[in-house]
């Protein structure tokens, strides 16, 4: 097990403020949970707390990144991807500013916040702006890659943030900063395209159907925007069944790009997508959570298993 990802993310940043002066961290009074106050110790002269003002922090970003800053926005994942909508959109989408929107507690993660600070929706809002890259980090190892790559970036780039510690995937930086989807497992009965942590789970339903016969090939996926269609489309059609997993909305998330795409290449397989039915997340522990909304690995198998008619 990993340490948490907002801890992993916390720590990195100020480890790149060392090689990376242009680097400016801002903060919406939450540094503590975010942790970007390791950032704020090491770099106090680069930290600007704004307040509770999360769209104001995008406009100050913007203007940073105008003046040669390369600044990093980092709060909560559902007040960025709602309050800061049309500062993210007019300032820093339309100029194509390189800004970095580091949003913390992505998903159902702030379990026991229930359905107000559950970011559920970030995903849809922020792929459909023009000049936005999407990144939806596995695990800590990819959230540090993640930051990386959005600093050799010219254009905005949203790094959504789980609150909670995952399971380690092996990640090859090269290929991440490819912007490829990360093979897990060969298979040959049904292709598993993970976003986010739910790649673990994956992992796990991948053992379970491999105890029933079944030989699944397992992508995690952290890039939505730009999407790596093609490494998981050769996979669907070589074993011509494909399920997507995600923890966000069905609507307008990780399946939509994917469908955008299979559609538009004509997608010879079976499809199946795992994630949260038109409807609110609620307040508790948040494997459990995860679990009701059948983003766990007996609830991914099932879904396999399913689409094979096994």
């Amino acid at each position: 097990m990993s340490v948490a990802m907002r801890e992993a993310f916390g720590r990195h940043l100020a480890e790149m403020g060392k090689t990376h002066p242009e680097l400016v961290v801002l903060d919406a009074d939450v540094s503590s949970s975010t942790k970007s106050a390791f950032f704020k110790k090491e770099f106090p002269e680069r930290f600007y707390n704004v307040g509770v003002q999360e769209g104001n922090l995008a406009g100050m970003a913007a203007g940073l990144a105008t003046c040669g800053f390369h600044p990093v926005i980092n709060a909560f994942a559902i007040f960025l991807s709602l309050k800061s909508t049309d500062q993210i959109r007019n300032d820093i989408c339309y100029n194509n500013l390189p800004v970095i929107i580091a949003g913390a507690y992505g998903g159902l993660s702030d379990s026991f916040d229930g359905a107000s600070h559950q970011a559920i929706e970030d995903i849809a809002i922020l792929r459909s702006l023009p000049n936005m890259e999407v990144i939806v980090p596995s695990d800590a190892r990819q959230a540090e890659l993640a930051l990386e790559y959005a600093l050799t970036r010219k254009n905005p780039v949203y790094i959504r943030l789980n609150r909670n510690a995952m399971p380690d995937i092996d990640t090859d930086r090269d290929e991440f900063f490819k912007a490829r989807a990360v093979k897990i497992r060969s298979g040959k009965d049904v292709t598993i395209a993970a976003n986010g942590i739910t790649a673990s789970a994956a992992v796990e339903a991948g053992k379970l159907l491999e105890a029933e016969g079944i030989d699944a090939e397992i992508f995690s996926v952290p890039f939505v925007k730009p999407l790596d269609s093609t490494s998981i489309f050769e996979s669907a059609e070589k074993t011509g069944a494909l399920v997507t997993v995600e923890e966000h909305l069905l609507a307008g998330g990780f399946y939509s790009a994917i469908a955008e795409d299979g559609l538009k290449r004509g997608l010879k397989a079976k499809v199946a997508p795992i994630a949260i039915e038109d409807k609110f997340g609620e307040t508790g522990p948040y494997l459990d959570l995860l679990a009701k909304y059948g983003l766990d690995s007996k609830s991914i198998a099932n879904v396999v298993k399913k689409l094979l008619n096994k």
